[in-house]
């Protein structure tokens, strides 16, 4: 076999055949269809429930198609129980937690990427360590911390803190943007410290510029993370004022007919979709990005 040669699930051989091909195309259409539909049709299902009348939801054979349209459940779910306000905490709770996630974590990662504190990669194996526990082991110390912040003695709880603190500090996103500023030639660094810039200058002049894929990746984790979590918002929001859209559905789910329910989670989902759908291409990007073009 050929240096250059790639190994492949189907030999090359193999697809040079009739039976070969037809099996591969037959095998990929069965696979991305199985996919696709394990993905889509949740969404679909959600989305065209909400457009039956609550009798139709309730009957014991299910419907694919409604047998009577009802898009005025999508109205009667805004103003009935007000979901505009819920936005509104959700959008104010994601851009809070989106700006510091960036702030904390960039500069995390570029001081262990490029100023290589001392211990600096016990700090990012303790880092990396905290992805290894469950979701459910850290809710307990984080919800006694926010109750108690440890030296200022102040309880965040029904405040946006409560939500912005502990989603500053993300491990995934941290080692996901120092693997991106190692990749970043530090001839370009020295050559900004020969001009005089420091540290945070040529953080904010040679290093962000350069980030731009990477950057818009964990921003769109950061706003996805908080956007469709439930449980941490349910224990620290307990006031309904506060709570985002996912918390305040839960709430209201038994005074809500079916179809009005399932219409305000199709519109709590909208948003997220629109931002995957917009930034896929930055997604991949910012993910596979491991190197600079000359």
């Amino acid at each position: 076999m050929p240096a250059s040669a790639e190994r492949t699930l189907i030999a090359p051989t193999e697809l040079d055949r009739r039976t070969g091909r037809v099996l591969y195309r037959v095998v990929l259409g069965a696979t991305v269809t199985g996919f696709t539909l394990a993905f889509v049709f949740p969404l679909y299902w959600m989305a065209s429930g909400a457009l039956k009348s609550s009798t139709e939801l309730a009957a014991p054979t299910p419907t694919l198609l409604p047998e009577s349209w009802h898009p005025e459940s999508y109205g009667h779910a805004w103003t009935n129980v007000g979901l505009g306000q819920y936005f509104l905490n959700t959008l104010l709770l994601a851009c809070g937690a989106w700006l510091l996630q960036l702030v904390v974590d960039v500069s995390a990662a570029y001081a262990l990427s490029k100023l290589r504190p001392a211990l600096g990669n016990v700090v990012l194996g303790m880092m990396l360590a905290t992805l290894m526990l469950p979701v459910s082991a850290l809710l307990v110390p984080t919800y006694l911390t926010v109750t108690d912040v440890p030296l200022l003695h102040v309880n965040l709880i029904n405040t946006p803190w409560a939500i912005w603190l502990p989603a500053c500090a993300n491990a995934f996103n941290i080692f996901i943007l120092k693997r991106f500023f190692d990749q970043i030639p530090a001839e370009l660094l020295d050559s900004a410290r020969i001009d005089g810039a420091g540290p945070v200058r040529v953080l904010v002049s040679v290093v962000l510029p350069l980030s731009r894929p990477v950057l818009a990746v964990v921003s769109i984790f950061a706003v996805v993370g908080v956007w469709k979590d439930f449980l941490w918002p349910l224990l620290v929001l307990p006031d309904p004022a506060r709570q985002p859209v996912t918390v305040a559905l839960n709430r209201l789910a038994e005074f809500m007919p079916a179809n009005q329910l399932l219409a305000g989670m199709v519109m709590a989902s909208v948003p997220l979709l629109a931002l995957f759908l917009i930034f896929q291409r930055h997604i991949i990007s910012g993910l596979t990005a491991g190197s600079l073009k000359g």
